[in-house]
């Protein structure tokens, strides 16, 4: 291989990191903002915004590894909403949080954590070529 094609080969890599860590901050942001959402069905509170929140977590991040080959950008969008949730968990200058203490707030400030680390570090399937050989 070229060193050209090296250089573009990495300036690629850094560019798909960079873009996965960028869709995870936004995400991050998105799902810690709506994750408090609840529906009332016969008197019980089902907290629906918490559940998609982890939904689209794992399947964020489960799209990525497919889509880019690898655990790299994975790492990358795991990074940026753990990042995210993790800041915007602490109390703002007024005293005022987004992630408010609780059970749902736990599972929220614990659960896409837990999620990137099972996508990330499961293992990788065998190709279909490699296991018609």
């Amino acid at each position: 291989m070229s060193a050209g094609a090296e250089r573009r080969s990495l300036g690629s890599r850094i560019g798909t990191y960079a873009i996965a860590f960028a869709i995870g901050v936004v995400y991050g942001t998105v799902a810690t903002i709506g994750h408090r959402h609840a529906i009332e069905v016969g008197g019980v509170s089902i907290p629906w915004g918490v559940v998609a929140g982890l939904v689209g977590v794992a399947a964020l991040l489960i799209g990525i590894r497919l889509v880019a080959g690898g655990r790299g950008a994975a790492t990358a969008a795991a990074a940026g909403i753990v990042a995210t949730v993790a800041v915007l968990a602490l109390p703002g200058p007024g005293g005022s949080v987004l992630v408010a203490d609780g059970v749902v707030g736990m599972v929220w400030a614990i659960g896409p954590a837990i999620i990137s680390v099972l996508v990330v570090a499961w293992p990788s399937l065998p190709t279909r070529d490699a296991r018609r050989a």
